[in-house]
């Protein structure tokens, strides 16, 4: 688990695409919400007629499509591959492909336009934009994508609304935002859908005690900030593409699959601004996080579901813990600590403050992220805390963490 502000970015997770109950909801387009389509390794299965193709073929039936969402686990480089598949497919194709991007809010711009222009170096480009702030996971699996759009020319474009904005709504509700927050979301933003929030509760439901700790009202705080997160990046990609389009051009936007789901995350929310075809393609791993064969989900799931092989782990290592700022300074307080993570084995609790790392102080999440950026499988870290211990002062905890992944199940089949 990454650094993040609230749980209802659990939606983008990695372990979304292992859920099983939000695979077979009988939600979305009327016309596939009761059958289901087949998902088979390395093929595409175009879910509105159970055929299994291939990328060129994707490609020909997307001719009529303007935006395109593809769906992705952040942490796995297989997700990535297929994206970045698509858009060479689709340039090869003769398609003006603009690509929005899930992980910058849009005033962040700025820094797309320079890297498209060639301003910005590599690492340039990393530091200025604040990679390590605004999303988090590591550069290298989204890399690649970056250079071929640069090489190219192909723009990309920020369509998010800043995180703390977000968080207000789902603190305080949309109708208490002040003008100045309501300013940075879409115009309109459509909570009024029954069957996206009970997507939304199946997906924390299929995560052990998550569903368990929020209330219904804390749910539907949650799912308007989710409603925002996903109508704000609608609305941006619809004007980048009436902006930056001709009748040639396809949005591919890059996000993660929870808000793609059924159609009823960004696309439902696009409908608002935009009237012309979309689609949705999101890769699905055949196997599950305990082995079983996916066989079939919900034919309404996506319009093109993607064959890939599991990923036992994902390529960088992670700490494990969830983080929020702590109250009026940017230092950081874990909020769960992931079971089975090298943050769970060193021994760290609810409540810690992040301090230091290897020595570096961590003064917010993007320090942090950026060390463990330099981290790899094997490596190990020393990490100091602040612990409030009960009836006692505060006082400085030093934990080694070390990044050693976790033996396959013997239930499982061997990697």
């Amino acid at each position: 688990m990454k650094t993040r502000v609230l749980v209802f970015l659990f939606f983008s997770a990695a372990n979304v695409l292992h859920a099983q109950r939000s695979l077979r909801l009988s939600v979305g387009d009327p016309a596939r919400k009761d059958r289901e389509a087949k998902v088979v390794l390395d093929a595409i299965t175009e879910t509105a007629t159970g055929e299994l193709i291939t990328p060129r073929e994707a490609v020909a039936r997307l001719s009529g499509a303007r935006l395109v969402f593809v769906g992705e686990s952040h942490t796995s480089m297989d997700f990535h591959r297929v994206q970045k598949r698509l858009i060479e497919e689709l340039h090869r194709a003769g398609r003006k492909v603009l690509i929005g991007l899930e992980m910058y809010p849009y005033t962040e711009q700025k820094y797309l336009d320079d890297w498209h222009a060639g301003f910005l170096s590599e690492s340039g480009f990393v530091q200025l934009s604040h990679w390590y702030k605004n999303w988090g996971y590591h550069w290298h699996y989204y890399r690649d994508i970056f250079l071929f759009a640069r090489e190219k020319g192909i723009r990309m474009f920020a369509l998010n609304a800043p995180r703390e904005v977000v968080s207000a709504v789902g603190r305080k509700g949309l109708e208490n935002l002040t003008p100045a927050e309501r300013a940075h979301i879409a115009p309109a933003i459509d909570t009024a859908s029954e069957e996206h929030f009970a997507l939304f509760k199946a997906f924390f439901a299929d995560e052990a005690g998550m569903h368990s700790m929020m209330s219904d009202g804390q749910a539907r705080s949650m799912f308007a900030a989710q409603c925002t997160w996903d109508a704000t990046m609608g609305y941006h990609a619809v004007e980048a593409l009436k902006a930056h389009g001709d009748d040639n051009s396809v949005m591919v936007v890059l996000i993660g699959s929870g808000h793609v789901a059924y159609g009823l995350g960004i696309q439902r929310q696009s409908a608002q601004w935009y009237d012309g075809r979309m689609a949705a393609v999101i890769p699905i791993e055949v196997l599950d996080v305990r082995g079983r064969k996916i066989e079939s989900v919900q034919a309404s799931y996506a319009d093109f579901l993607w064959g890939l092989p599991p990923e036992k782990e994902s390529l960088y290592p992670e700490l494990g813990v969830s983080t929020a700022e702590v109250p009026g300074e940017s230092r950081r307080r874990v909020l769960a600590v992931g079971t089975g993570s090298p943050a769970k084995t060193a021994g760290f609790q609810v409540g810690d403050v992040l301090v230091s790392v290897d020595g570096i102080p961590l003064p917010d999440g993007e320090t942090l992220n950026q060390v463990m950026a330099a981290k790899q499988w094997g490596d190990s870290a020393v990490f100091v805390v602040r612990r409030q211990v009960k009836d006692r002062a505060p006082e400085d905890i030093t934990l080694n963490v070390l990044f050693r992944r976790q033996p396959p199940r013997p239930e499982e089949p061997g990697r």
